[in-house]
């Protein structure tokens, strides 16, 4: 559902939010077109929220978001659940004006006729935030199972931790990994197994983990 902006006049700040699918991008302006904020963001509701409520602070918020029935449906219910105003932009010009946060935010500010009104069911509010939660879980947990397993490599051999811990979240190394969970199976698979497992996902970094695990092996 969608209606023209009717307070535009009242509205202090303008948030821009170039979305995308693992992440957004935040531009906020004041009405003196002064930059409050340009922020990259995670799909993430909690960082989306505190966003919102540190920009509060100036006044009243509207965000314009881009995509907003697809992967910009996140940031929508988040501005919704915080009572703040949400709009999209129609352009005639959209196929190829550029659609950045800044150029949004601006856009919003200087062409209230562009604007569109954004409502989201509260149903699909509490879906979103289902999700959400559930994706932020899953993210706790991944951390959690890599700082397990980078403190068992620590505990059996710290230099080879020095090179496959920081990469444990790449599924190159995730896979060496997986194949060859023991410093004794690494020694035994060789280096250029290794380079082979390595090259199949990590096309560029594969040459300088596999001397570099190599070495710590032999180190």
């Amino acid at each position: 559902m969608s209606d023209m902006i009717a307070n535009h006049a009242d509205i202090d700040v303008f948030i821009g939010i170039d979305v995308g699918k693992h992440n957004h991008h935040a531009v906020a302006l004041d009405r003196d077109r002064i930059q409050l904020s340009s922020k990259a963001l995670p799909q993430n509701e909690t960082k989306l929220k505190a966003l919102l409520i540190r920009l509060a602070k100036h006044g009243t918020l509207l965000a314009i978001v881009d995509q907003p029935s697809t992967i910009g449906a996140l940031p929508v219910a988040v501005a919704q659940a915080e009572s703040i105003a949400v709009a999209d932009l129609h352009l005639d010009e959209a196929k190829t004006y550029a659609r950045d946060a800044a150029i949004i935010a601006e856009a919003a500010q200087t062409m209230p006729h562009t604007l569109r009104g954004i409502r989201v069911a509260d149903e699909n509010v509490a879906e979103l935030s289902m999700l959400a939660g559930y994706d932020d879980d899953l993210a706790k947990q991944v951390t959690a199972t890599s700082n397990r397993i980078r403190g068992l490599v620590t505990q059996i051999h710290p230099g080879l931790e020095t090179v496959i811990g920081p990469q444990l979240d790449r599924p190159a190394m995730l896979a060496l990994v997986a194949k060859y969970p023991t410093p004794q199976s690494l020694r035994h698979a060789g280096k250029r197994r290794v380079e082979t497992l390595l090259r199949m996902q990590a096309r560029r970094a594969w040459k300088r983990w596999a001397t570099a695990i190599s070495t710590a092996l032999h180190g």
